[in-house]
């Protein structure tokens, strides 16, 4: 047991496991990969996002009735849509002048509710 006041994430001695360092390095995703993932998850680090995305979880809308559902303007709803239409969250449907605003596909959908079963535990 470490006494107090000691750093718990750094190892006592100095003592690299290549064998596992070159199996993960091997697998590890291209950079690029890694940067587009962080960019994803930015999105859902804005707590209005999060309540379009749960309110698209449960029906498609139009910006008039996620304003509406979240006491928000169409202003903000339709300014955070288009981040979500950016990084391929929302897809949208027209008809006639409404646009209806949809989750993308099922992934998001997966993300959302393992997210609320992880802060649920």
């Amino acid at each position: 047991m470490k006494p107090l006041g000691v750093d718990v994430e750094t190892c006592d001695d100095i003592c690299i496991h290549q064998d596992v360092v070159n199996e993960v390095s091997h697998d590890m995703p291209e950079e690029e990969q890694l940067y587009d993932l962080a960019e994803f998850f930015k999105v859902f680090a804005d707590s209005t996002r999060i309540k379009i995305l749960y309110v698209l979880l449960r029906s498609e809308m139009c910006v008039c009735d996620l304003a509406d559902v979240l006491g928000v303007t169409q202003s903000a709803v339709s300014h955070q849509l288009r981040l979500l239409k950016q990084m391929d969250l929302v897809k949208f449907r027209r008809d006639g002048k409404t646009i209806y605003y949809s989750l993308a596909d099922s992934h998001i959908e997966n993300i959302l509710s393992q997210g609320f079963e992880h802060i649920n535990e």
